[in-house]
């Protein structure tokens, strides 16, 4: 394609360009804000398991100085330490990876607020291209080894199905064939959604640690239970949820006698009455509301007096997010007409299966996420998102789109519009052609119709000739023009070709009018 000499056409395609780079680029606002809502409700849960696990960590401590317990609850103690200091140096791992992804994405505002939170380059240049993800997945593989190895083997079977502090292989998708971990959770993913996952990972140390400091607590304290110092525990199987999805959690006493099984209250779900299984209370809901979730309750153990139980008040939070949806264009934010259009659609908190479109004037083909659409009309379209739920169909997100006609090919003969062509070359000509530059469908224009005018050097004018077919023009060959082939013969050095009035017409059946061809034989 020629360069355009004018300043003013350069500036106007820089333009264009930046502005299509916007526009593939886009993530909307409301899942920005979402993932803000999302990241900023996983940070305060954290806080909340962190306190409630001191609390456990600084009892165990407080009874190695009991009298008769030292030799009993140092090992134990020695233990959580170390479990302690390393979820600590996890967590700080985590938030120093926040703040790389931070500055690679140009830094926060005066109000700490992420400049740029819907960047999709910060990492996937860090964590997939650089091979960050490697020592992350890494870390968190060891941190579960080390936490499972910290207490004795029963204990370590006990909590591995529930610890939810793993490493979970994305499945495989034509972007990710191999299903790989960093690029199935970071390619591509926006900052801000970055800080959330970072924020879950935070959330599932601390999580798997309060599992562990448990444990060790309930370890420590098997032969003699002190019913005085006692700690009820609600660990949570899932830190944050979607609105519709399964809240899970295990209850237990830090220290338990198996053959006095406690009896749990739940103030949700009616004040519900749960059974304790060695110890454990599972218990489960539906999310629902959105923001942090609190869920209280009591828990109740027998005595030697049956009239004087021992009771304890037991709490834990999670996070309910709000359901988005995107949809990504698998070629540019626009819908041509005349050509499929794929594009790859999601809806978070759903199946794939679930999902479907919606466009109005338009046909939709496709499955499981990948839909081809063909439009016929230009304009703008309204697209929904749409995601079956228990209550029937419903509309998740959207956005308007774009329909244009695909742009006018260039008309050239042997790859060039203008300048010199030997006149061997010229004579042996089959047809114009009609070609799309740069444009990434597959798309095929057909010359119907030009003029041909043959200027010798010091001969008399031939032509105009005029030659149309719908099915195709050619110069010489199958429906040449006998006027237009005698005079390709007779063309010399030094003669002037002109190919004007162009027409063309592509798979949207518009008739286009092409640039003019005009060569200079040698």
């Amino acid at each position: 394609m020629s360069i355009p000499k004018e300043p003013r056409q350069i500036m106007i395609n820089l333009m264009y360009l930046v502005l299509t780079a916007l526009l593939a680029l886009n993530v909307s606002n409301e899942i920005i804000n979402a993932f803000k809502v999302l990241a900023s409700g996983i940070t305060d849960s954290n806080s909340a398991i962190d306190k409630k696990t001191r609390d456990v960590y600084e009892q165990i401590k407080e009874n190695e100085h009991q009298t008769g317990q030292a030799e009993k609850v140092k090992p134990f103690r020695i233990k959580a330490d170390e479990v302690v200091k390393r979820s600590d140096e996890m967590i700080k791992y985590m938030d120093e990876w926040k703040e790389k992804i931070v500055k690679e994405a140009g830094g926060r505002t005066e109000e700490k607020e992420l400049k740029s939170p819907e960047n999709i380059d910060a990492t996937t240049l860090l964590l997939v291209e650089e091979h960050g993800a490697d020592g992350l997945k890494k870390k968190i593989t060891d941190m579960r080894k080390f936490y499972l190895e910290t207490v004795k083997p029963e204990d370590s079977s006990s909590i591995s199905g529930i610890m939810p502090l793993r490493i979970s292989n994305p499945p495989k998708s034509e972007n990710n064939p191999k299903g790989d971990w960093d690029r199935g959770y970071f390619e591509h993913m926006p900052a801000i959604a970055a800080m959330a996952m970072f924020a879950k990972f935070q959330n599932d140390v601390r999580s798997s640690e309060a599992l562990v400091i448990s444990k060790l607590y309930e370890e420590a304290h098997l032969k003699e239970v002190k019913f005085d110092t006692i700690a009820a525990v609600a660990v949570p199987k899932t830190s944050y949820a979607l609105v519709g999805q399964k809240i899970e959690a295990s209850i237990l006493l830090a220290a338990f006698n198996k053959s006095n099984k406690p009896e749990v209250a739940i103030q949700q779900g009616g004040g519900q009455k749960k059974d304790a299984v060695n110890g454990v209370v599972p218990w489960e809901t539906v999310a629902s509301g959105t923001g942090l979730q609190t869920v209280k309750g009591t828990i109740k153990l027998l005595t030697a007096d049956p009239n004087n139980p021992i009771i304890r008040n037991w709490t834990f939070d999670y996070t309910v997010g709000t359901t988005g949806a995107s949809m990504q264009l698998d070629k540019m934010n626009v819908f041509y007409i005349g050509v499929p259009n794929p594009v790859t659609v999601a809806a978070a908190g759903y199946s794939v299966e679930d999902v479907s479109l919606s466009i109005p004037g338009a046909t939709i083909t496709g499955e499981k996420g990948h839909y081809v659409i063909t439009v016929d009309k230009p304009g703008n379209v309204d697209v929904a998102i749409n995601a079956k739920t228990a209550e029937g169909l419903k509309k998740v997100g959207g956005m308007p789109i774009r329909v244009k006609r695909i742009p006018n090919p260039i008309a050239s003969l042997s790859g060039k519009q203008s300048g010199g062509m030997s006149a061997a070359t010229f004579r042996v000509q089959i047809a114009p052609a009609a070609i799309l530059d740069n444009f990434d469908f597959d798309a095929k224009f057909t010359i119907i119709a030009f003029s041909y005018t043959l200027i010798p050097k010091g001969r008399d004018l031939e032509g105009p000739f005029l030659i149309q077919n719908r099915g195709g023009c050619r110069l010489q060959g199958a429906g040449q023009n006998e006027n237009i082939y005698k005079s390709m013969m007779r063309a010399k050095a030094g003669d002037k070709v002109v190919l004007e009035d162009i027409k063309a017409v592509g798979p949207d059946g518009q008739v286009r009018a092409l640039n003019t061809i005009f060569l200079t034989l040698n």
